[in-house]
């Protein structure tokens, strides 16, 4: 699998922050591979959150791995990282080659259908230092991703296809949020991979 006929298109943001939108990186017999795998595989459970002090259990199903017992705090709740598996560390090297950094944990999520997204928020947890790098794939439904910058609200949105990879870097986390829009027209799972770097 070679990675690198894939290039990088320009920074989708106008300012504040970098991210690298690499499309198809992983060709579609192996993206049905791995979207089988990781659906059977994976320790995945609902997702939960403390949102104004009411716990949310999400239909949406999360899963957290590490190189380490990482333990990840968001939405006022608490992971405890499993060890990768044989897939998610093939998969995280490659992503590494893309990347051009090194990676210790993996946040995954998984969206049945369209009636399950993400709100908007910024991956900028103290755990994961300033200026993160994250390397996000996509196997299975082709999702729409938007960003809103934080203080002009300006938008960027675009549609992340069935195992393409984007990458956030710079001040990213901090300038802009990000979010799924769910969606009445998808049906089928969409995995997401976020390849990210805990700071001990």
């Amino acid at each position: 699998m070679d990675l690198f006929n894939a290039e990088p298109i320009t920074n989708l943001l106008p300012n504040d922050g970098i991210i690298h939108y690499y499309g198809k990186v992983i060709p579609h017999p192996q993206t049905a591979f791995y979207l089988d795998t990781l659906l059977h595989t994976i320790a995945w459970k609902n997702d939960e959150a403390v949102i104004f002090g009411k716990h949310i259990i999400t239909k949406r199903k999360a899963a957290w791995y590490g190189d380490r017992d990482y333990t990840y705090t968001y939405s006022n709740t608490t992971k405890q990282a499993l060890p990768f598996t044989k897939e998610l560390l093939l998969l995280k090297a490659l992503v590494e080659e893309m990347a051009g950094t090194t990676f210790n944990s993996c946040l995954l999520n998984l969206y049945h259908d369209g009636s399950e997204g993400m709100a908007w928020h910024s991956d900028d947890e103290k755990s994961l230092g300033p200026n993160t790098t994250i390397a996000s794939l996509s196997f299975g439904a082709e999702r729409k991703f938007s960003l809103k910058h934080k203080q002009t609200k300006q938008t960027v949105s675009i549609v992340l296809q069935n195992g393409s990879l984007l990458i956030m870097k710079g001040a990213t986390q901090t300038n802009w949020l990000h979010s799924l829009p769910k969606t009445t027209k998808i049906s089928k799972p969409r995995i997401n991979l976020t390849f990210r770097t805990i700071v001990l």
